[in-house]
């Protein structure tokens, strides 16, 4: 109905135009049109007399008088009125509203989904954390906000590709191959303790075995060899004037040159191949799977990152200065520029991006999404300085910033740290809250806010558990349904249809119009980005169903027309539920 409203709106604004000689060109502002959220001023509002008033000079009541004696007659419309400064309020016509339940029946599963009128094809890059240990918490987030996007673009009609960039060369995995190997030392018989500042976590532990079981000592060299000096405890002045990330580093570099480039290579590769193979199983079992898995490495092997370099230079954007290279990033905009290759001849991180969101372009999408954590401020106006310099849109290009979860255990916050080894994974989450509500819980919140994630509220059954709550309207909705046909009630949803005018009840109403709603929720939610929306549209609905079950509506009545009018109405709840869960990738219940 709101497309045929909206159909009419534009229509009459097109015939008042005519009729006041407004050029069509000067119509360009989107008609909005939303449900009335107090029911009483009627069941759609549009602002579109305050949109255009200027632009007809005419007082916004009067344009909105004109506007509604130029809208054709619907026989779905019963009222159409105005309201405040200009309000045009649309009130359906009786039995109007629960034709949704036809539209439900019909579609099923795909209710709620459209096609755009201009679908994109879409790259949507998220999680993308570096392989040095396993996921925890805060990817958690990252990876349930970015299925739960792609599920909702998809559901508005565009194709959508999800994209993991695997970091697999770099410091960090420097780091981590140093962190496996000093446990291979220990394994080997050392008795070397582990400095600060590498990974401490048993995860390394468990890698330098294998890498033990399947090599014996060949790679061992004892570290009297080839360590160098380190104090037993870095002190909090060795660690912020640099000295222990120095340490790190020349650490790193006598361990490449005392094993050689194949032995190095094959501890780093045990160290990767480990932690990827664990990210993404432990995604999967999270149900978030990716179309391709891009290998930083490749930017290399492939040519990418010189052929980026060859166009920043050919386009006047690198300058030499001490030896480095470096990108002309505060010509657009960046707080200052930036090095893209060091003295030593060896290309930074940011060159690595560049090059990649480089590849992103050559490869034909219409847009393209990062989902990074709130870490990454700072690298959102150097990412476009760099598109722009490569001749490319930055518009191109949506950066969503995820903020940090925070978990609570009896009321205390529960502390983090990857390199101490002081974390909680997102496997150690599930295995507590299960996949599911953990899914539910990390998309209740705008990506932007901070998420407290309590860990006893999300596994209580109670109706303060959202999750809970829905699932719990899912489990009733399936219970009738199930009762009904235990008791050989006869039940075919085309029979019932033909009753549906029964449902005249507050509650009932009710159920209709939130019924009506989930295609605007679905479109408001990939329009804005936006998978909470879908969520609060869950507990929305799943509050009015439990409204109508507790007021003692009887739905197996003994009579038939209205059985069959409640039955079907119990049908219609249950499948946009299930629709709605689907989209966050959360499983529907059929008992709780």
């Amino acid at each position: 109905m709101k497309t045929e409203i909206l159909s009419g709106l534009t229509t009459a604004l097109h015939a008042v135009a005519r009729a006041q000689k407004i050029e069509e060109g000067q119509l360009t502002l989107p008609l909005e049109l939303g449900r009335c959220k107090n029911p009483a001023h009627g069941d759609y509002s549009s602002n579109v007399a305050m949109q255009y008033a200027k632009t007809f000079q005419m007082n916004p009541r009067q344009f909105a008088e004109a506007l509604i004696a130029a809208l054709p007659a619907h026989p779905g419309i019963a009222a159409v009125e105005i309201a405040g400064p200009g309000f045009i309020n649309i009130r359906l016509a009786s039995g109007s509203d629960s034709a949704v339940l036809e539209t439900i029946v019909r579609e099923g599963a795909a209710y709620g989904r459209h096609q755009a009128e201009h679908p994109q094809k879409i790259l949507l890059e998220f999680v993308s954390a570096n392989p040095t240990g396993p996921l925890h918490v805060g990817h958690g987030r990252g990876a349930a906000y970015g299925a739960t996007l792609a599920n909702i673009l998809r559901a508005n009609g565009h194709h959508v590709d999800n994209e993991y960039y695997v970091n697999d060369a770099g410091r960090q995995m420097d780091i981590l191959a140093l962190s496996v190997y000093w446990r291979y030392m220990q394994i080997c018989g050392s008795d070397r303790t582990l400095p600060q500042g590498i990974y401490q976590g048993d995860y390394v532990v468990d890698i330098a075995r294998e890498h033990y079981a399947r090599y014996g000592d060949k790679h061992y060299r004892a570290p009297e060899t080839w360590v160098p000096a380190h104090p037993a405890e870095w002190s909090e002045a060795a660690i912020d004037n640099g000295e222990r990330d120095a340490w790190i580093d020349a650490a790193i570099a006598a361990l490449k040159n005392t094993l050689g480039e194949a032995d190095y290579r094959a501890v780093f590769d045990a160290g990767l191949d480990a932690e990827v193979a664990d990210i993404r199983d432990d995604l999967q079992e999270f149900g978030v799977t990716f179309d391709r898995w891009y290998s930083e490495r490749a930017l290399f092997t492939d040519g990418r990152i010189a052929e980026m370099l060859g166009v920043l230079r050919a386009r006047g954007y690198l300058y030499e200065k001490d030896g480095a290279q470096w990108f002309r990033a505060s010509d657009f905009g960046d707080e200052k520029d930036r090095v893209v290759t060091r003295e030593n001849g060896i290309t930074t991180y940011f060159a690595s991006d560049i090059a990649y969101h480089y590849d992103k372009y050559q490869r034909g999408y219409d847009r393209m999404i990062d989902i990074f954590g709130a870490d990454h401020h700072g690298y959102m106006a150097r990412v476009r300085a760099s598109l722009a310099a490569l001749g490319l849109a930055p518009e191109k290009l949506d950066i969503t910033l995820v903020q940090f979860a925070v978990l609570y255990k009896d009321g205390a916050k529960m502390q983090m740290s990857t390199r101490s080894g002081q974390f909680v994974t997102l496997r150690d989450l599930r295995a507590q809250v299960g996949s599911d509500a953990a899914r539910f819980f990390y998309v209740m919140r705008k990506p932007e806010q901070h998420l407290d994630f309590d860990l006893d509220l999300a596994t209580s059954h109670s109706k303060d558990n959202p999750y809970y709550y829905v699932q719990y309207a899912h489990a009733r909705t399936s219970r009738v349904l199930e009762r009904a046909q235990e008791e050989g009630v006869p039940f075919d949803t085309q029979t019932a249809l033909a009753q549906r005018e029964h449902l005249t009840e507050p509650e009932e109403k009710t159920l209709l119009r939130e019924l009506a709603r989930y295609p605007d929720t679905i479109a408001a939610a990939g329009a804005q980005m936006a998978g909470h929306l879908i969520v609060n549209y869950l507990k929305d609905l799943a509050g009015a169903w439990h409204q109508y079950y507790d007021a003692g509506h009887k739905v197996l009545h003994d009579d038939a027309a209205l059985r069959d009018a409640r039955l079907l109405l119990t049908h219609a709840v249950r499948q946009v539920l299930r629709n709605g869960l689907d989209i966050i990738g959360v499983a529907a219940r059929e008992r709780m």
